[in-house]
């Protein structure tokens, strides 16, 4: 019996990541590595992830990620209290054979506590956003020892992502068109293009591109604003899709639109050609992955809604009117 325990301890590894959409994207050249490496190093090893809740579950079968658990886990808390319940966590932690955790590298009393709570598992810490030259894909690369592996952050799209994009847009009201997905808020206001901007462009792209605006938990405050303007531009919208059907309907569409924001890294890890507006974000760091058009935006300002309009255009090859 402990034989056995200790053979499925060794085939699991566990990675613990605290970051947002954004963040989990430009983790994945890292996780496509670790993947990768389990897979080489021991038949039947899984790679398994804990970071928030959606997130993780979002990474199962997209991400080279075999299971998801949240971060928010009692026995993650245990482990930041002097007096921490070590045995309840090593009930978990002890299952696994490897743990990377990029998850409070600077706590000196949540590292000792890890470690105690995942004996005899290998732990290693890495910095969250670490500092360093290039993208922050090559950063996290790096503390894994793998810079100069590429920048792969592609996700895999399942069925059922593309089956709930096609049930969302049929819901729209209209089949599969050249859709544009326009996304126009992002984690920081500061980082945003004006959002009237946004309508504007949206009513300037003509047949055969099709606009649809998305609303996630970022455009929460601008919702309420933006939507009746696009209801009486006729402009459809949806509103805090599951990531998985956003995965998909970033698979269908044709190009996006949006800012220095994790749906951006989504859009562009699912192969959508793009455009992302950078402000005062260095796009040599943050920059999303993929076929996509960087524009800076000074004081966001500039470019004018017609100068993105023409370049959505080109970005589908479709010819200027």
């Amino acid at each position: 019996m402990a034989a056995s325990l200790c053979e499925a301890s060794g085939n699991r590894s566990l990675m613990i990541f605290p970051g947002a959409l954004g963040d989990l994207i430009c983790l994945g050249p890292v996780l496509r590595v670790l993947s990768r490496r389990s897979s080489e190093g021991q038949s039947g090893t899984t790679l398994e992830l804990m970071a928030r809740a959606e997130l993780a579950s979002f990474a199962v079968g997209r991400m080279g990620i075999a299971r998801a658990h949240s971060i928010d886990r009692r026995e993650i808390a245990g482990l930041f209290a002097a007096d921490g319940d070590i045995a309840t966590a090593a009930g978990f932690f002890g299952g696994f054979g490897r743990i990377y955790s990029f998850f409070a590298a600077e706590d000196s009393l949540f590292r000792s506590n890890l470690v105690s709570a995942a004996t005899p598992a290998t732990v290693s810490f890495h910095r969250f956003r670490p500092n360093g030259e290039g993208h922050i894909a090559r950063t996290y690369l790096d503390e894994i020892a793998e810079g100069g592996a590429p920048l792969d952050s592609h996700i895999d799209i399942l069925p059922e992502d593309i089956d709930g994009a096609r049930a969302a847009i049929a819901g729209l009201g209209f089949h599969v068109a050249r859709i544009v997905l326009i996304f126009p808020g992002s984690g920081g206001i500061h980082k945003n293009w004006p959002a009237e901007n946004f309508v504007a462009m949206a009513s300037m792209l003509a047949p055969p591109l099709q606009p649809i605006v998305v609303f996630g938990p970022a455009e929460h405050a601008m919702a309420p604003t933006i939507a009746p303007q696009l209801n009486s531009l006729r402009i459809p919208w949806i509103s805090t899709p599951p990531l998985g059907t956003l995965a998909g309907l970033c698979r269908l569409a044709a190009a996006f639109v949006g800012n220095d924001s994790g749906v951006s890294h989504l859009a562009a890890a699912a192969g959508t050609p793009g455009i992302a507006i950078f402000g005062s974000t260095d796009p040599d760091r943050w920059r999303p992955l993929g076929n996509v058009r960087i524009v800076r935006a000074s004081n966001l300002v500039n470019p004018s809604v017609s100068e993105l309009v023409s370049q959505v255009r080109e970005q589908t090859k479709i010819p200027r009117s």
